[in-house]
């Protein structure tokens, strides 16, 4: 789809707070400098009382990066953008405040909420239908609702507004560029997809385990742990992605219908204390810094119990799948950055007597920001060539010239819905994952403990990087 821009003013809601400075913004600037964005107007809105000054200083300095490298025309455009933005400040859940703002910006317009859930719920429900100009577009950051209820009431907030197609919920871990390798990889390759079964596949792991520890996050992370902030949104949707039915076309309605279908057949098998893992991380080193305990980080609440580290198996009932653990963990604080997909073959059903060494089963491993794909296979090993062993087949998958959130954001721009979570998705994500919380909170699966800077407990089949 062409990424042309369709919308005229983008409106940022929590435009003084951290994700807005950190990730928006830049994610912003790389668009423009490339030309993506032509003749966009931006406007930002918070509770902070902001001179017209601060906000552009704010804009400049995240700009700054992309201007760094762009073309004289790339410079001029994030130079007018400076310009002419301008800043309110604004109570978004006062009665007709937002409203009044929306009225008197040049439409359509794409509201962006980088707010807390709860706020961004709030904001939605002062408005009504007859307040919401024609073309206006919603886009939502995740956690989308606290629960399934949850989701399907704001969910219900949101199509009262806007029609469906207009409301994008953000997965910036979604990519473009991710997604497109996935599906290539899979679809336009005749020798893989024939395999992608029950009959050849042993396990599906998926892991994105990472090296920081909360940064300043705690306010936000102790509230939601490993399993709500990354297995409930991101990690669901690349197990759909790899699971998916071969859809006719990578049109948004075709791809999310097959997205759809998977987490509708998808769940946690009980009973959960074997289905299931949990842990939070003690005193010790990651990403080259002393990291407390997590108990003792500043602003975490030691008796809520929250998670650090999490691993779900969900099990896709369905004809391609039946049979199959998908794996899926996350952490924090960690020993190693570990972002990929792991897909396990079967072993073969005979080998040759005559051959010796290891016969492993077949692995392909999909990396995740750099995307990278590693193909490991069993050859006849240098010097004895009966003997056999493993090598690695490994290349570079494309990347893209935008940053994660102007990826999502080139999508909003456009009109193009294919990136963002539809409605019905981001509730089965919660219908997941629910049960497994309920069991949490009940302490019928214990809360084990790992050393900062360690690969997890050692019993955890995911525990060891190259397994």
């Amino acid at each position: 789809m062409t990424s042309q821009p369709t919308v005229k003013t983008l409106l940022i809601l929590g435009a003084s707070g951290d994700l807005t400075g950190r990730l928006l913004l830049p994610g912003l600037a790389r668009l423009v400098a490339r030309g993506r964005a032509a003749g966009l107007r931006l406007v930002g809105a918070g509770s902070d009382p902001w001179t017209p000054e601060q906000w552009r200083e704010r804009v400049h300095a995240s700009f700054e990066a992309a201007a760094g490298s762009a073309t004289p025309e790339g410079k001029e455009a994030l130079q007018s953008l400076e310009k002419e933005t301008v800043y309110h400040q604004l109570d978004v859940t006062a009665e007709g405040a937002l409203a009044s703002l929306l009225g008197a910006l040049e439409g359509p317009t794409a509201v962006y909420f980088a707010l807390p859930p709860r706020i961004s719920q709030l904001a939605c429900e002062s408005l009504r239908p007859e307040q919401v100009p024609p073309g206006t577009r919603l886009v939502m950051e995740k956690p989308f609702g606290s629960s399934e209820d949850s989701a399907r009431s704001l969910n219900q907030t949101l199509v009262r507004l806007v029609p469906e197609d207009h409301v994008h919920r953000v997965d910036h871990f979604l990519g473009k560029a991710t997604v497109l390798n996935i599906l290539g990889l899979r679809f336009a390759n005749n020798f893989l997809e024939p395999v992608w079964d029950r009959h050849h596949v042993e396990k599906v792991e998926i892991i994105f385990d990472e090296d920081l520890a909360l940064e300043g996050r705690a306010r936000y992370y102790d509230g939601a742990g490993a399993l709500r902030d990354m297995i409930q949104s991101h990690l669901l949707q690349i197990m759909a992605l790899l699971a998916i039915e071969p859809p006719a076309t990578i049109g948004e309605r075709d791809l999310r219908d097959a997205i759809s279908a998977v987490l509708r057949a998808s769940s946690v098998p009980e009973p959960y204390a074997g289905s299931t893992r949990r842990a939070r991380y003690t005193a010790g080193q990651a990403g080259g810094k002393d990291v407390p305990d997590y108990a003792r980080e500043e602003g975490v609440d030691a008796e809520r119990g929250t998670e650090t580290l999490a691993e779900i198996q969900v099990n896709i009932d369905n004809w391609r799948w039946n049979g199959v653990p998908f794996i899926l963990r996350s952490g924090k604080a960690m020993g190693a950055k570990r972002k990929e997909a792991v897909v396990t073959f079967r072993p073969v059903p005979h080998l040759p007597r005559g051959f010796t060494g290891v016969d492993s089963p077949n692995k392909l491993r999909i990396g995740f920001g750099p995307d990278t794909l590693r193909f490991d296979v069993d050859v006849n090993g240098p010097g004895n060539i009966f003997s056999l062993s493993r090598a690695t087949l490994e290349t570079e998958l494309s990347g893209s010239d935008l940053l994660p959130y102007g990826e999502v954001l080139e999508g909003v721009l456009a009109g193009d819905p294919l990136l963002s979570v539809r409605g019905d998705t981001a509730e089965e994500c919660w219908r997941i994952v629910e049960p497994v919380l309920h069991a949490w909170q009940q302490d019928s699966v214990p809360l084990e403990e790992y050393d900062a800077g360690s690969a997890g407990p050692a019993a955890w089949p995911t525990a060891v990087p190259g397994d």
